[in-house]
């Protein structure tokens, strides 16, 4: 598997960078994993630090996670595709208040096709198996 990126402070990836017909045009992706000729998609994914976010931010962030995994899963569903989502977090405010519920909904309005974790979770939450499928 490979992953890539923006280097230092360079550009986002653009979905129709992967998907040239991909409908929005200024979807960006902090990541995505794929086979080391791109050929194959794993997953794309967000990558976020919250140290302390919190009310109104709070939402703002985990409504545009929905969002994005809602729209990113639509065209993979009608391209037949197995990409998986993954937002990934960094600092403790995932774990404040009802952060991690509004997180773990968006996980079970996708079963086994959504990820939310921090760095501290990769470990034990994400997996080749599940990457690929197997699981």
């Amino acid at each position: 598997m490979y992953i890539w990126e923006p280097r230092g402070a360079g550009a986002d990836i653009q979905a129709t960078q992967i998907w040239s017909d991909y409908p929005n045009n200024s979807r960006p992706l902090d990541f995505v994993i794929s086979s080391k000729d791109k050929k194959v998609i794993y997953a794309v994914g967000l990558a976020r630090y919250d140290g302390d976010r919190g009310g109104a931010q709070e939402d703002d962030r985990t409504g545009g996670y929905k969002n994005c995994s809602d729209e990113v899963l639509n065209y993979v569903h009608s391209h037949e595709l197995k990409t998986k989502v993954i937002f990934l977090n960094d600092g403790p405010g995932l774990l404040l208040g009802s952060m991690w519920e509004d997180y773990s909904r968006i996980e079970e309005r996708y079963p086994n096709e959504v990820k939310v974790l921090t760095l501290r979770m990769i470990d034990e939450r994400l997996t080749r198996s599940w990457l690929k499928g197997e699981d």
